[in-house]
């Protein structure tokens, strides 16, 4: 067989073992986990390091039920950016992960159950969470493991799972998942949130090159610590003078703003989250141009969205600035009535202007926030 046509268990075969058992990075010395089943590709011989003598909620993390073979880079980036959501959220917290990007997420809203929380992170994107990677930052329950059951599902990762919940996951009578995985995963909380969280040292990021090249850099973290940050958009020029933004915001709106913030920290960039009642309606991600995150955005809720909200008086969180107005009117037309985004744009002071003009109310982080994964 030719190298160009080697079958799919060659490809899984091939070079595992080539890593070594331990790296030292930037000074830090890292110890490999395991080989993985394969890297982004299954042509791509890959393995997992964590840092040597360092509790780590992913690198530590107990595969309580594997499935037909072990997991490949993807599985471990699906779970490492739903664990990065969820550990924002005191309320029990749903992340659907596929492919590296969130196709939904959602944070209890008062009496929804952890089964609530799920099928509100499921139906932003339904078609896009066949085959997810799902992660919560509470302990799984039979209902919910049943609702998971219930659709094509990679794996779900929590701190912990009822025996009940553990029994539907393992019933050898279930065909829909035989194979999924499940996975605990302690210490969410301990993970580094805000800016100036101590040890960031050991969370800095490193992107390889394409000569082999490094760029290590501090992690991706947040300015906004809780609604109180949330603060209303001000800027000027010398046409229009300072402009404030003067629509008013309900409490739920600037809660659901903080959440798609903490969501849009890791959607790709460009990216917009929209959101509403704590549950996400639409993620926007990887366009090149910002109006067209928000246009694919509101194109997905049309065509994908299966939850019980409607869009109008929902909320939407970007990762960058508003070159124009041309994003807020978008999004105003669909029904979007509160935004938050950092400042930055020279025309800022005339996106506010346009905001108010639409009854939106608009909202100035202190951050970008582009994750270019």
């Amino acid at each position: 067989m030719s190298d160009n046509k080697l079958s799919r268990s060659t490809y899984l075969n091939k070079n595992i073992g080539d890593f070594s058992d331990e790296a030292i990075v930037n000074g830090i010395k890292f110890e490999k986990v395991e080989d993985l089943r394969y890297g982004t590709n299954p042509h791509q011989p890959a393995a997992y390091y964590k840092i040597s003598g360092v509790n780590s909620p992913v690198g530590d993390m107990k595969i309580l039920k594997n499935g037909k073979s072990g997991l490949s880079q993807t599985n471990l980036e699906d779970i490492s950016y739903s664990v990065n959501i969820v550990k924002f959220f005191d309320e029990p917290t749903c992340a659907v992960m596929k492919h590296v990007n969130p196709s939904g997420a959602a944070t209890a809203a008062p009496g929804d159950s952890t089964k609530d929380v799920y099928i509100k992170a499921r139906d932003c994107d339904p078609r896009a969470a066949f085959g997810s990677f799902i992660c919560f930052n509470v302990e799984v329950d039979k209902e919910t493991a049943e609702e998971i059951m219930s659709s094509f599902v990679e794996g779900v990762a929590a701190p912990s799972y009822t025996e009940e919940a553990l029994a539907v996951f393992t019933n050898p009578d279930v065909k829909m998942n035989k194979s999924i995985r499940i996975i605990q995963i302690s210490d969410m909380d301990k993970l580094p949130k805000f800016v100036g969280d101590a040890d960031i040292e050991k969370y800095r990021t490193i992107k390889v090159l394409c000569d082999g090249s490094l760029i290590i850099a501090d992690p991706l973290l947040t300015n906004l610590k809780s609604v109180a940050d949330v603060k209303p958009a001000v800027a000027s020029n010398k046409a229009l003078g300072e402009v404030t933004s003067t629509v008013p915001a309900t409490e739920q709106q600037i809660k659901d703003l903080l959440s798609a913030w903490y969501i849009n920290i890791n959607v790709r960039s460009n990216g917009v989250v929209i959101m509403k009642n704590g549950g996400a309606l639409a993620v926007g991600t990887g366009e090149q141009d910002r109006v067209g995150a928000v246009e694919q955005a509101i194109i997905k809720f049309n065509d994908k969205y299966e939850g019980k909200e409607e869009i109008q008086g929902s909320v939407m969180s970007s990762d960058g600035f508003f070159p124009f107005p041309d994003a807020v009117e978008v999004a105003a037309k669909a029904g979007v009535t509160a935004v938050i985004s950092p400042a930055g744009s020279i025309k800022d002071a005339a996106v506010i202007a346009r905001a108010n003009e639409l009854g939106v109310a608009l909202f100035h982080a202190p951050e970008r926030i582009f994750s270019h994964h």
